[in-house]
């Protein structure tokens, strides 16, 4: 069983590539969110496998993956096997000790856990990768998953191959509460002429704050995982002054309807 959360991709690639070779099925943490449970409740088959694969948000996991882990239940639980996957620019700062902490308060805990790293798309900071880049790193990251996939179906225990980072306690610690309360702003998000009301926008965003009415609207809890940015087809989505100069970049081996939360 693989619990997976995606902005513009690459989560979902990982996910989907380690759900085949695992022979597990997927399920988008977005979408069961969506259902606004309070707790939710599956159940494992005999001897099945959970793996938890999100994108590094400020050297953390996204605010929605660690409610969602909060809230999780699993009938049939016997010391499963649990791994987690961290998709990230660089680093991920002490990610695992958080995942660790709240599946600990449940009576779990982690066997294995990686971080891969995949092109960037966080263009509020920065811009995209230049494509030799982007190829660069999607050849790396095939390299990476034959080794995630070898050491989960060997069920390998103790299995940790991460980066870190510099002073990951302070980046988690610190930095990730800032950027959850101050960085996610609303405000920023604007949408030029381009816009043709195609509503591919309100059908990936992982809050669920995009409603559109011929061009879109923003309310309610943006994730800021700027999926609709990067997937209109018209770059006519905006954040801030500078995101009309900067690239856009969509995972190429995912298609549009796999990101689709509606």
């Amino acid at each position: 069983m693989i619990f997976y959360f995606s902005g513009t991709g690459n989560s979902r690639y990982v996910a989907a590539n380690i759900g085949e070779v695992q022979g597990e099925r997927l399920i988008s943490i977005s979408k069961e969110l969506n259902l606004n449970k309070d707790k939710y409740e599956y159940e494992l088959q005999n001897d099945e496998k959970i793996i938890f694969v999100y994108p590094i948000y400020a050297w953390a996991p996204p605010a929605m993956v660690v409610e969602f882990m909060k809230k999780i239940n699993f009938v049939n639980y016997k010391e499963n096997y649990i791994s987690t996957v961290a998709v990230c620019g660089e680093n991920i700062g002490n990610t695992i000790k958080v995942v660790n902490k709240v599946l600990g308060e449940k009576g779990m805990k982690l066997f294995s856990g990686f971080s891969v790293v995949t092109p960037n798309n966080y263009i509020i900071m920065g811009d995209v990768d230049s494509k030799e880049g982007e190829k660069h790193k999607l050849e790396n990251l095939e390299l990476e998953l034959a080794e995630i996939n070898k050491a989960i179906m060997n069920r390998e225990k103790d299995k940790f191959k991460i980066a870190k980072g510099p002073v990951p306690g302070l980046l988690t610690t610190v930095a990730n509460p800032l950027f959850n309360k101050f960085a996610i702003d609303l405000k920023d998000f604007r949408v030029n002429d381009n816009c043709t009301g195609c509503g591919i926008c309100e059908r990936v965003c992982n809050g669920s704050c995009i409603k559109v009415n011929e061009k879109p609207s923003w309310s309610g809890k943006c994730t800021q995982c700027l999926a609709c940015i990067h997937y209109c087809p018209v770059k006519a989505i905006q954040y801030g002054k500078n995101s009309e100069k900067k690239g856009r970049y969509k995972n190429p081996n995912v298609k549009v309807t796999d990101m689709f939360i509606k």
